[in-house]
């Protein structure tokens, strides 16, 4: 870790600064050095460097001073505080306010050096990890990613490109197996708490008699086994995302303290008598009609309408049979990457059983399919018999797909089968794109987008 690392010295005395010079050099350090704050800030921002070490104590610019300074302005980059003995208060402070450790004046042991880097230093590097994961996370969910040329999922996809950046609440509906979480973990992913938590309840596998405690926290003694204070679910979330699973599920009881939760941003744990302020938002999932919740009892009127804020319903895969072939093609890249396979083809009778079949399970269900297709597979082409394992798939109630109007996609990519809907859609309008623009349920700048991008210029209409 020390031989990749770069540390910033910062320290009015010349003989402070000529030993880290000596001693990180040993180490395989790169070391750069200033004598006053106000250069350490020139040189902080004319490079990279993974940890600071500065006196607390200078002329002109101070230690304090940079620390706040940096803390501001490069918040990933550590910083360790030089002191004297009779200035230890200073370094307490130091560490209140950002600092990440101090070292004694003069330094002695070595060892004591040697540990304090090494820590440093390896909270950089979590830092950096955990920056390639968000990156690889936020990518892995952007909206380009997700899969749907159909006009259904094509609107879905505007609207969530318009909401993510919001701390609008959202309510996810539709189908088990439609994908509701990963809407939700988009809509986070693409916003500005993505840096922070993102949380997740299931509030249909937790039992009734202890989902208070997990989503409020509770005091220690509060009930039969509360050993120990712990902190619930909505301070976990405190600045990220708080996502509410078959929120249809949460016992009615319980909703009217979610309800102040959400109007105030403030609750109690459990067992205690102050309240807690909290900074989520929250995104909540059900496959549950609440409408139909309410008018039986089962969930508060109140609430439904402040969770409805934006209301996101995810249609069934059998209403949206455009997109079973290009999420068939995408599933497929997935998992023979995921299995080490070598499939790049679905055969024509393979593809008609996947766009007549019911999918009651939805994308899960198709999902499920082509993993159990690739793993079956023996050669380079997907074959109807590779889905199933010992019997056929019953018959389905959907009417068979004709095969001529089969198109074998595996040589295309989502873009082309998108440009190839959008302009035989424009022409079945006789190119008038106000009507194309209604069929496919995007907006009018949408169209002239994709057109421009197609280089189709033409006169709108």
């Amino acid at each position: 870790m020390f031989s990749t690392a770069k540390i910033l010295v910062v320290d009015d005395e010349e003989l402070i600064r000529e030993f880290f010079l000596a001693a990180l050099s040993k180490r395989e350090i790169e070391v750069d050095v200033c004598s006053d704050g106000g250069q350490a800030m020139e040189a902080l921002e004319s490079g990279r460097y993974d940890l600071v070490i500065t006196d607390l104590r200078m002329p002109k610019v101070d230690g304090m001073e940079l620390l706040s300074w940096i803390i501001g302005k490069h918040p990933d980059t550590p910083v360790i505080m030089l002191t004297a003995y009779a200035s230890l208060d200073g370094a307490v402070e130091a560490m209140r306010v950002g600092a990440f450790d101090y070292l004694p004046k003069p330094i002695t042991d070595l060892n004591l050096l040697d540990l304090t880097l090494y820590r440093a230093l390896q909270y950089r590097s979590l830092l950096n990890e955990n920056q390639q994961l968000m990156g690889k996370l936020s990518e892995r969910y952007s909206f380009d990613r997700m899969v749907g040329p159909s006009p259904q999922m094509q609107e879905m996809f505007e609207v969530l490109s318009m909401v993510a950046p919001t701390s609008a609440t959202v309510l996810v509906q539709g189908p088990s197996g439609t994908g509701k979480e990963l809407v939700a973990r988009a809509i986070h992913y693409n916003s500005p708490r993505s840096k922070k938590p993102y949380i997740r309840v299931n509030c249909a596998a937790i039992p009734e008699n202890l989902i208070e405690s997990v989503l409020f926290g509770h005091e220690k003694g509060s009930f039969t086994g509360a050993i120990k204070s712990t902190r619930g679910k909505f301070q976990a979330a405190n600045g990220g995302t708080l996502l509410l699973d078959e929120i249809g599920e949460m016992p009615i009881s319980l909703q009217a303290k979610l309800l102040r939760v959400l109007q105030e941003k403030e609750f109690e744990p459990v067992g205690s008598n102050e309240s807690v302020k909290v900074d989520f938002r929250l995104i909540a999932t059900t496959n549950v009609d609440l409408e139909k919740a309410i008018e039986a009892g089962d969930f508060r009127e109140d609430l439904y309408y402040r969770l409805n804020v934006i209301p996101i319903t995810i249609p069934p895969l059998n209403e949206r049979r455009e997109d079973i072939s290009v999420l068939a093609f995408h599933f497929l890249r997935q998992q023979t990457i995921i299995h080490g396979r070598k499939i790049e083809r679905i055969s024509q009778s393979a593809m008609q059983h996947m766009l007549q079949a019911p999918w009651r399970g939805n994308v899960r269900e198709l999902e499920n399919s082509i993993e159990r297709a690739v793993v079956m597979c023996k050669g380079e082409e997907l074959e109807l018999h590779d889905f199933f394992i010992g019997k056929l798939h019953p018959e389905s109630d959907i009417a068979p797909v004709p095969v001529t109007q089969i198109v074998d996609m595996s040589q295309k990519s989502l873009a082309q089968v998108e440009k190839e809907h959008i302009i035989k859609t424009l022409q079945s309008q006789g190119d008038h794109r106000a009507r194309t623009a209604e069929m496919l349920q995007i907006s009018i700048r949408t169209l002239r987008n994709k057109l421009n991008e197609y280089k189709l210029h033409d006169k709108p209409k």
